[in-house]
């Protein structure tokens, strides 16, 4: 971590990133990456700087030219906590009633052939285009390969979140009582996510009962009855910017012998889809060995999403732990394995923890039991 800030890793981090940027960006014949605000900034010079109607753009030639940072006079404190000062960025600021779309042409040769972020607002990516020659082409190609392998750094803080995440579903007894509604549980869980180390409660879902049947629920004024089976899905970022995401399950009494045969069967499931990972399998064939044990158990049906998805600098990303997803996983990955089940009207249940690929294997960024946990 940089000595001065948490909010953002070392500038040689940045500089390793930016680096690796231009190699894969003449790789794919491109000419210059133009990001602006959002997780592919804060990956690439550790700018948490927000995206409004006056443009802000990183201009990364492939020349290997210093890059540009083209900003609103008004906004230059934002980039203050990021790395822009250490690496030598060129700010190219403007003033309201100036063409910031002329100074992104500017840092660049004619002709350029640009690529875009793809969370770029279509207000910035029109005029862009007008001053370009050619439709630009998506940046996603480069930047999913730069963000899709953790380096040690994000590793590291993805163990954060995940340790901080567990000490939430830790207290769970705290919150979880019979008689409270989910908004009010989930409002004691949002506190201690702070609590806990994150800089934001990013979400919180509190489903009981039926409600644990909506995969997607959030909280509602419904009251937590004795033997409810509640599914909790939580998460936030801890600096610099990294997400954790955790699910647990947990039951208010002894479960009836019918959930706990279902329950058991999804646990078994995600161990078998953790068991699977390791380099050079596929991120689909993760996703088959949790389905699968499902299917045998005859709740097949009942497994209506994907098995995981990448997360980071985003709570979702890329790779995504799906059927039909053919990418070979490799070391440095980092993704959700969640496996539900859920039976509209009655109940759902699901397990998920993080999960980075090893060089044999994978590490959990998660340490509570999976077991369905009675409070």
């Amino acid at each position: 971590m940089s000595s001065h800030t948490d909010s953002r890793f070392a500038a040689d981090i940045y500089s390793e990133r930016l680096e690796r940027a231009v190699e894969l960006m003449r790789a794919a014949h491109l000419d210059a990456l133009l990001i602006t605000p959002g997780p592919d900034l804060r990956y690439l010079i550790g700018s948490a700087a927000e995206s409004f109607e006056r443009l802000t753009c990183l201009v990364i030639p492939a020349d290997g030219a210093t890059p540009s940072v083209v900003i609103p006079k008004l906004e230059l404190a934002s980039l203050e906590g990021s790395a822009a000062g250490e690496l030598g960025l060129r700010v190219l600021d403007w003033v309201d009633g100036t063409d910031p779309y002329g100074l992104v042409k500017s840092a660049l040769h004619v002709g350029s052939r640009v690529a875009v972020a793809d969370a770029m607002p279509a207000l910035h990516l029109i005029p862009l285009a007008a001053s370009f020659t050619g439709l630009p082409a998506s940046a996603t190609p480069v930047l999913r390969e730069l963000r899709m392998n953790k380096d040690a750094a994000e590793i590291d803080a993805l163990r954060r979140a995940g340790a901080a995440i567990d000490r939430v579903h830790a207290r769970m007894g705290e919150f979880l009582q019979v008689g409270r509604t989910e908004a009010e549980v989930g409002a004691d869980i949002s506190a201690a996510i702070l609590e806990e180390g994150h800089t934001a409660a990013a979400f919180v879902i509190v489903g009981s009962g039926p409600h644990g049947a909506d995969p997607h629920h959030g909280v509602s004024e419904r009251r937590i009855e004795s033997g409810d089976v509640v599914v909790i899905d939580i998460g936030g970022p801890v600096d610099p910017g990294y997400y954790s995401d955790s699910t647990r399950t947990y039951v208010l009494g002894e479960p009836d012998p019918k959930i706990a045969a279902r329950f058991a069967a999804l646990e078994r499931a995600q161990a078998a889809a953790v068991a699977a990972v390791r380099p050079g399998v596929t991120a689909e064939s993760v996703d088959a060995a949790a389905r699968n044990l499902l299917i045998e158990a005859g709740l097949g049906d009942a497994f209506v999403h994907r098995t995981g998805h990448g997360i980071g600098l985003s709570v979702h990303e890329e790779p995504y732990i799906v059927e039909g997803n053919d990418l070979v996983l490799q070391q440095g990955m980092a993704f959700s394995i969640e496996p539900g089940i859920y039976f509209r009207g009655d109940w759902g249940a699901r397990i998920e923890d993080i999960v980075v690929v090893t060089a044999d294997g994978c590490e959990s960024m998660n340490q509570r039991p999976h077991g369905l946990t009675v409070l």
